[in-house]
């Protein structure tokens, strides 16, 4: 089925970069956005290559998991092209490119995503951002380390840890499928576009509900007001809607609407580096341009900081349990400086330590008892020692057991039996005479 909507492409090299390494695709249903990266001119070979391969995928598929194998399988093979190219021309070598891309089936989008370019959904008047940035310092905000605000500013925004490139030829992609409803907007971007101009005000002009074209013209103009530094490339797709297919020819933007015999620059002379001895740039990149060992020494990077996070981890939980321990053992010292006087069964008793217990282990131990029977003593002392007294020293308990047994009660003498008072014979009087 022919995806039904409408769409444009639009890409500008900025007004720093002195070319256009970014590509641009859109078609049918096809859609696509490649952020090259490589030097001076292995940017423009690299995203125009993965184009050059994406462009096969732009027609009708009878599933979504047709069209996933289908990118996938493109990737691929871009990515070997990207290999080929490296080795027929040493000059290319550390070329890359980011790759965005969405196949229309039917009512579904199907995207495949590698790098820091984006794709975006306005739906329901609110932007998402539907694709993950595989970037240093993604990682450093999904790991919480740095906010989203902090990530905008980092001095390591630019370092991908995952691109088409001529270092691994079987690239990693993002895969997965999404439906979409009629009056979607779907926006493909380099992050030339979303490095300058925030979420909210690409949410503006799409709120403006202007026609696709005129909407990229808008979200350009922002990217170059803000400065550009980096080439801007806009593809804008709307589902159904109100501004119909215009042509049903493919747009095709930046370096890869050049010809596929793109001419390669001669290398202008650079200092070398031990990290970087063949890196040529057309100007400061906003990429990190990876050499020969490029990801060698990102994965060992990742590798050293993944050490050198575990041992502080365990260094971390070691010191703690070593505090935990040392407080342990003071809190213990402390609580045998400390007295109470209590009860045990039947009798006042001299405690060391303090009342409570952690878990089986009491922190308390018997000192003395005093024969003092809680039975002899009144009441309201009773039920002091029976909820017990606390003492600041060995003396303070003896005092206090002393005072309690001065109040012990006397032995109660047992009431006298009265005695049996014999009955007196009654006496006769004699009668007076």
């Amino acid at each position: 089925m022919v995806f039904e909507g409408s769409s444009a492409a639009i890409s500008h090299t900025g007004k720093v970069r002195s070319n256009n390494q970014d590509s641009g695709y859109a078609g049918a249903n096809l859609f696509v956005v490649a952020d090259g990266m490589g030097g001076h001119a292995g940017g423009d070979v690299a995203s125009t290559l993965a184009v050059d391969r994406m462009q096969a995928l732009d027609h009708p598929y009878t599933s979504t998991d047709d069209a996933q194998a289908a990118l996938q399988a493109a990737a691929t093979t871009a990515a070997s092209d990207l290999v080929r190219a490296s080795k027929e021309r040493p000059e290319l070598s550390g070329l890359g490119t980011t790759l965005s891309a969405i196949v229309m089936v039917d009512e579904y989008a199907v995207i495949g995503h590698i790098g820091d370019s984006r794709i975006y959904l306005f739906r329901d008047d609110a932007l998402t951002q539907i694709t993950a940035d595989h970037t240093f310092v993604q990682r450093l905000v999904d790991s919480g380390r740095i906010t989203l605000e902090e990530a905008r500013y980092h001095p390591r925004r630019s370092v991908l840890m995952r691109v088409l490139s001529d270092m691994d030829i079987d690239p990693e992609l993002d895969m997965f499928v999404m439906p979409t409803l009629p009056g979607d907007r779907w926006l493909l971007c380099s992050d030339g576009l979303s490095g300058v101009v925030d979420e909210l005000h690409i949410a503006r002009a799409m709120r403006l509900g202007l026609a696709p074209g005129r909407t990229a013209d808008n979200l350009l103009k922002q990217a170059l007001d803000g400065g550009a530094p980096d080439n801007v490339t806009v593809v804008l797709v709307d589902v159904g809607g109100a501004h119909p297919l215009s042509s049903g020819t493919a747009t095709i933007v930046g370096a890869a609407s050049n010809p596929s015999d793109l001419p390669v620059p001669t290398a202008r002379p650079s200092l070398t580096g031990w990290l970087h001895p063949v890196r040529q740039a057309a100007n400061e990149p906003t990429h990190f341009e990876p050499d020969a060992d490029y990801f060698e020494e990102i994965i060992e990077e990742d590798r050293r900081r993944a050490r050198r996070r575990r041992v502080t981890w365990l260094a971390a939980l070691v010191i703690a349990l070593l505090a935990l321990a040392g407080g342990g053992v003071l809190a213990y010292n402390w609580t045998q400086t400390r007295y109470y006087v209590g009860a045990d069964e039947d009798s006042v008793v001299i405690y060391r330590g303090v009342q409570q217990s952690i878990g089986p282990i009491s922190l308390s131990t018997e000192v003395q008892d005093t024969d003092i029977l809680l039975a002899d003593l009144p009441s309201y002392q009773r039920s002091a020692v029976e909820r017990t007294i606390n003492a600041r020293s060995l003396a303070d308990a003896q005092a206090i057991t002393e005072r309690l047994s001065a109040s012990v009660l006397p032995p109660v003498d047992p009431e006298p039996t009265p005695s049996e008072t014999p009955t007196p014979a009654p006496t006769t009087e004699a009668p007076a005479p």
